[in-house]
This record gives C-alpha cells, sequence and structure tokens, in this order.
C-alpha cells in the first residue's frame, strides 16, 4: 500500500508560529517589581529569578528551533506520522512558559524550588528527546532529501542529539542543589546555540 507523502510547508509555518507565541510568552512571566520607599534598583534585583528562568528558556526553545529550521531543510516530504511526532514537540515547547513561572516564583522555600527546578529539567529534557526522535523518525520513514553527504547527516544527527546525559546530570543536581541546576540547564542551551563546525578533512 502506497504510504501518504505531504509537502512540508505547511508544518513549518505552523512550527515556527507556535515557537515565535512560546517564546513571546515567556517575558509575560516577568512581573514589574513593586518599589517600596523608592528603592526600585532592589526591587529589581531582587527579581533575579525571573531574569534566570526567562534567559535558559528563551535559549532553549531558540536552540530547539534552530534544530528544527535546520531539520526541516533536509526535509524532502512528510508523512502522517512525522506530523504527529512534530505535535508532541510543539506540545512541550507550548507547555515551557509554565515550568518557566513556576521556577520564577518558588525561589523563597528550598522545597518548592526543588520541586520547580526538578519539573523545569524534566520539561527541557523531554523537549530535547522529542526534537532527537522527530529527526530520526525522519531518517527511518525516508523523508529527507537524497542528495545530501553523510557529512551532513551526521552533523546534523549531533546538532539534534544534544547532551541529554547533561540533562540527566543537572536533574539529579537540582535535586540536592538547585540553583547549580539551573545554570547548568543554561550552560547546556548556550552550549546548543553555537553553530557545529564541519570536519577541515571533509572534501
Amino acid at each position: 500500500m502506497q504510504r501518504i507523502r505531504l509537502r512540508a510547508d505547511r508544518m513549518e509555518a505552523f512550527s515556527d508560529a507556535v515557537f515565535a507565541i512560546a517564546i513571546t510568552l515567556l517575558v509575560l512571566e516577568i512581573s514589574v517589581p513593586a518599589s517600596n520607599d523608592g528603592d526600585l534598583l532592589q526591587a529589581l534585583i531582587a527579581e533575579w529569578p525571573s531574569y534566570l528562568a526567562y534567559f535558559v528558556s528563551f535559549s532553549t526553545i531558540g536552540a530547539i528551533w534552530l534544530g528544527h529550521t535546520a531539520m526541516t531543510e533536509f526535509l524532502r516530504e512528510v508523512s502522517p506520522g512525522f506530523l504527529r511526532l512534530n505535535l508532541l514537540l510543539l506540545l512541550f515547547v507550548a507547555f515551557l512558559p509554565f515550568p518557566t513561572h513556576l521556577l520564577a516564583a518558588n525561589t523563597a522555600s528550598a522545597g518548592d524550588e526543588r520541586v520547580a527546578v526538578t519539573l523545569y529539567g524534566l520539561v527541557l529534557l523531554i523537549n530535547a528527546l522529542c526534537l532527537s526522535a522527530l529527526w530520526r523518525f525522519a531518517l527511518r520513514e525516508d523523508l529527507v532529501h537524497v542528495d545530501r553527504t553523510d557529512v551532513d547527516y551526521r552533523l546534523l544527527t549531533r546538532r539534534l542529539t544534544p547532551g541529554l546525559a547533561f540533562y540527566l546530570v543537572f536533574i539529579v543536581v537540582g535535586l540536592f542543589i538547585p540553583t547549580v541546576a539551573v545554570f547548568g540547564y543554561l550552560l547546556v542551551a548556550i552550549g546548543l546555540l553555537i553553530p557545529l563546525r564541519q570536519s577541515r578533512g571533509r572534501a
């Protein structure tokens, strides 16, 4: 039986819209601090958990979007299964503003902070897993262009298979030192934003 194949352009447009909305919603989670006795600077500094959560989530969504954009450039077509898996990725991307707000709002209590950081790390890990699974699904279902080299495929596979082990390590760290784990997530996101360079030995 012939498999259903669809164009990728509508999926790209819809995905970009979800990424744009999710990344915009992040800034709405940063509340304007109330200044007591005219000490606005101190009030702004006290909001540092919100700034940190914002930068981590913005960098993470940005890295996922970059990987998703690179992947769609390799796609020749998409299948119904691929579209559904893509929706699963977008589900967790759109969900990210919630744990971001939870993280920013629960730093006063050590127990609450630990729960918030753990949930946050799990959502980041699931996003990374979904993006990697999406690319591997495309390879398995032969949805990619055939005019690319093996070096291109390996390079993109490296990009779309981020340091999942790092997420797992920082989730465990977050159970004991939550703030360190959040900075660790930021480092992972920044690492994913750095372009990968191809080997000089490529023909």
